[in-house]
């Protein structure tokens, strides 16, 4: 029963808090304020409306509603070298890294939109919540979750546009209309204030019920991010050492389940996306399904981030390499290509999944609605589901632990600090070293030569869960890494080909999708959108 009303409430809330301009003060019409805020389960469904406030639920996501929804968190690889859209060309996250990206793009409006939804349904709240006296250590708690949920949203307004209004009271409709930019490093300045200061009425993650909830962590999580964007390397190893010493979360031995339902709570999911099967599910199964299992076939794995994971011994993969076996793509390869990706001849939901070129099946490697690179993704999914492809109960993490640890030693590198062997093990060692992972121990102390190594793993670890694009910007090398071919898997001795533009094959028989064309000169920062600067000229790039 509770489960069903907090759905009820999640999904009912929004319609009391409609806006009629995204920076504009919401109506207030619907209640009486007054009476509103001296009830603390108010206050409490106020702020639950917020965490949940552009998101849909049994329904697939045909635009990003959220950032930390499937379709605004994961589908952020599209852009990227690790995942291909197959609605290629016509895809406005296809647009973001291959040099059309303009100011009338859809998604990038959406995510501006629902953040400033969002930050002004936060700014309401904040001004509210002091008004619950009856409940003062309630009102505290649950102010500083409101104040970490704006804080992150300025997080990615700031790392992705950069310069932009800077609301923190809610606004007229004139107010809204003529807001001005914020320069990007005040809004940095304010997200670090607003981050630490919400860290001491927070809950430890060990102290909450669910990760779905902002914890001290989190917070901390979040401010490290923000200081690495920054560059602010060793304020930001301080962040991350303060969440290792609390010692409340774990690498959880078994990588493939702190993915899926079974395991969703785990300790090393920090904070993460809730979900609820057949209540207030996600769509990703028919999103990301093959052909042969119902689904649309969407979510096509690149065959950069399939190249990425080593070989059992530690080397860097390479077609060369005598480990390297094209009949079976798994074979003597770091155990998270099998658990995240399967390829032709691989086993999914209990079926061999073919889709090679040449074979009789309907999820053959095409320009149809079928996969485009021969790649899919396994991570997320409990293969034994078989319920409603729209309503899948499996929870996104947003933040995981292993992050952390790697974010610790990028920021100690970066910072100019020794690599030692027990930074190693503490760190990266202990990521590449779960059970179910085993990996050979990295033993590189020298800065510039570990960097690769680091950054590399960060890209197989993280696979497929929305970080690879911002990782791409901040390290300021997305015009070197997106300006490319696009391949997917090979298929040696196929007689179906995918000719490259100048009309050759492959040698590898790497199956050709299509070419990024990232601009180093515009695409570091997305326009406002078009319909934003219709309004407000004082938006006008």
């Amino acid at each position: 029963m509770k489960a069903i009303r907090y759905i009820i409430y999640t999904l009912l809330l929004p319609l009391m808090f409609i806006t009629s301009c995204d920076l504009e003060r919401n109506p207030m019409d619907q209640f009486a304020e007054n009476d509103f805020w001296n009830d603390e389960d108010n206050a409490i469904l106020a702020l639950t409306g917020i965490y949940k406030s552009n998101v849909l639920f049994n329904s697939p996501e045909y635009s990003p509603s959220d950032w930390w929804t499937y379709g605004g968190l994961l589908f952020m690889e599209f852009p990227t070298d690790n995942a291909y859209d197959r609605r290629g060309k016509n895809s406005n996250f296809h647009k973001m890294t291959d040099g059309t990206l303009l100011a009338n793009n859809g998604y990038i409006s959406n995510l501006w939109s629902n953040s400033y939804t969002k930050i002004a349904r936060a700014n309401r709240f904040i001004e509210g919540i002091d008004k619950l006296t009856s409940a003062p250590e309630t009102a505290r708690h649950l102010k500083a979750e409101a104040r970490f949920l704006r804080a992150t949203q300025y997080f990615y307004l700031s790392q992705f546009w950069g310069d932009v209004p800077l609301v923190t009271k809610t606004l007229t409709k004139d107010e809204a209309n003529t807001v001005t930019k914020a320069k990007k490093a005040d809004i940095i300045n304010f997200i670090i204030t607003e981050l630490r200061e919400s860290t001491t009425d927070l809950p430890r993650f060990k102290d909450l019920k669910s990760n779905g909830r902002a914890s001290k962590q989190a917070a901390l999580a979040f401010l490290g991010r923000t200081l690495m964007a920054d560059k602010r390397f060793a304020d930001a190893a301080s962040v991350y050492e303060e969440i290792i010493e609390l010692d409340d979360n774990i690498i959880d031995p078994n990588y493939s389940t702190i993915f899926l339902p079974s395991n969703e709570n785990s300790k090393e999911n920090i904070f993460s996306m809730q979900y609820l099967q057949d209540l207030a599910g996600n769509a990703l199964p028919q999103h990301a399904f093959p052909v042969m299992d119902g689904g649309w076939c969407l979510i096509n794995v690149g065959g950069g981030l399939f190249e990425a994971y080593e070989f059992t011994d530690g080397t860097p993969f390479s077609y060369e390499n005598p480990l390297y076996n094209p009949d079976n793509l798994g074979e003597n390869r770091d155990p998270r290509l099998d658990y995240t990706i399967y390829y032709d001849g691989a086993s999914f939901r209990g079926k061999v999944y073919s889709c090679h070129p040449d074979a009789n099946s309907p999820d053959k490697v095409s320009s149809g609605q079928t996969t485009q690179t021969g790649l899919m993704m396994r991570k997320y999914f409990d293969e034994g589901f078989n319920g409603n492809l729209n309503s899948y109960g499996a929870n996104v993490p947003i933040i995981r632990y292993a992050e952390v640890l790697l974010s610790y030693l990028e920021a100690k590198l970066e910072a100019g600090d020794a690599i030692t062997t027990t930074l190693l093990d503490n760190t990266i060692n202990k990521v590449r070293g779960r059970s179910s992972v085993n990996m050979p121990a990295v033993t590189e102390t020298n800065a510039d030569k570990l960097r690769p190594i680091l950054r590399n793993e960060r890209r197989v670890e993280l696979g497929m869960e929305g970080i690879r694009y911002w990782d791409l910007m901040r390290w300021e090398i997305a015009h070197e890494v997106l300006n490319d071919n696009i391949f997917g898997a090979p298929f040696p001795g196929s007689e179906r080909v995918s000719k490259l533009p100048d009309g050759t094959v492959d040698k590898y028989g790497r199956w050709y999708v299509g070419k990024r064309e990232f601009r180093k000169d515009k695409d570091y920062r997305w326009p406002v959108p078009q319909s934003e600067q219709n309004i407000n000229p004082n938006l006008a790039e």
